[in-house]
C-alpha cells in the first residue's frame, strides 16, 4: 500500500480498504475482496479511487440497512488527459453510519463529474469535498445532488465543490439538493480559488523558480491553507 502515498499522496491508516485503480477493482491491493460492504466492521472502511481516467467510469458505494453506525471514508484522486465521465453514485442506508469522501480531479481535458449522495435512513452522514484543478483551456462540468428522503431525519449532509482555473479554463458547477426529512444539518457550496499577484511575488523572492511556485499554489490549494483565503 505504500504506492498509494508516493504516487497519489494517500497516506494509508488503520482501516478496511477497497482500492480501485484507473477505474478497475484491485483485491491485491485490498483488504476485503470486494467492492460491496454488507457487514460492520471493527475499523473504519476506507474506499480509495486513483489514477488516470478515460472514457466512462461508476464507482457505486452501497452502505446497506445491515451496517450501523460504520465510518466510512472515500479518497479520490484522479487524473483527465483527455476526455473521461466519473459517476460517483452513494447508497447509504445505514443507521448512525458517517461517510466522509475527499475528491481531487486534475483535468488537462474535458471531465464530466457528477456525484448523487442518496441519504436512506435516520441519522446518515454523506460529506463530501471537491478540489478541481481545472488547467488551461480544460472545460470542466462537475455536479452533485444530495437527496435526503422522507423518514430519514437528522441527515448530516454537505455537497462542497471548489476549483483552481487555469487560463481560459472551462468550469460548470451545479450542487444541488432534494430534501423530504428534516436534517440535522444540509449545506452545499461552490466556489473558485484565487491567489494573488503579490502571493506570487512572495513566493519567487523566498527563492522558488516558476515551477516550484505554481506546486505550492497547487498544494496549497488541495490542502485548503491559509494562502487562498
Amino acid at each position: 500500500m505504500s504506492y498509494i502515498w508516493e504516487d497519489f499522496n494517500i497516506k494509508p491508516f488503520p482501516a478496511e480498504t477497497v482500492v480501485f485503480r484507473d477505474g478497475i477493482f484491485c483485491p491485491e491491493l485490498s483488504t476485503l475482496d470486494s467492492p460491496v460492504v454488507d457487514k460492520n466492521y471493527d475499523l473504519p472502511i476506507h474506499f480509495i479511487y486513483v489514477g488516470e481516467l478515460t472514457g466512462q467510469n461508476d464507482f457505486d458505494i452501497n452502505i446497506n440497512e445491515n451496517i450501523k453506525n460504520q465510518s466510512v471514508y472515500i479518497s479520490v484522486k484522479v487524473k483527465v488527459k483527455t476526455f473521461a465521465k466519473l459517476n460517483i453514485n452513494i447508497k447509504n442506508s445505514g443507521f448512525g453510519t458517517d461517510l466522509r469522501g475527499f475528491v481531487v480531479i486534475e483535468n488537462h481535458g474535458n471531465i464530466d463529474f457528477n456525484i448523487d449522495a442518496h441519504h436512506l435512513a435516520q441519522n446518515t452522514g454523506i460529506l463530501i469535498q471537491t478540489r478541481l484543478l481545472a488547467h488551461e483551456d480544460s472545460i470542466s462540468k462537475i455536479t452533485g445532488t444530495a437527496y435526503i428522503y422522507q423518514y430519514c431525519e437528522n441527515a448530516k449532509s454537505n455537497i462542497e465543490f471548489s476549483a483552481l482555473a487555469g487560463k481560459n479554463a472551462q468550469i460548470v458547477f451545479s450542487p444541488r439538493q432534494k430534501i423530504s426529512s428534516i436534517p440535522d444539518t444540509a449545506e452545499h457550496s461552490a466556489n473558485i480559488a484565487h491567489f494573488t499577484v503579490s502571493q506570487v511575488e512572495y513566493l519567487h523572492e523566498s527563492g522558488l523558480n516558476d515551477i516550484e511556485v505554481k506546486k505550492v499554489l497547487k498544494d496549497a490549494f488541495i490542502n485548503n491553507v491559509d494562502l487562498f483565503k
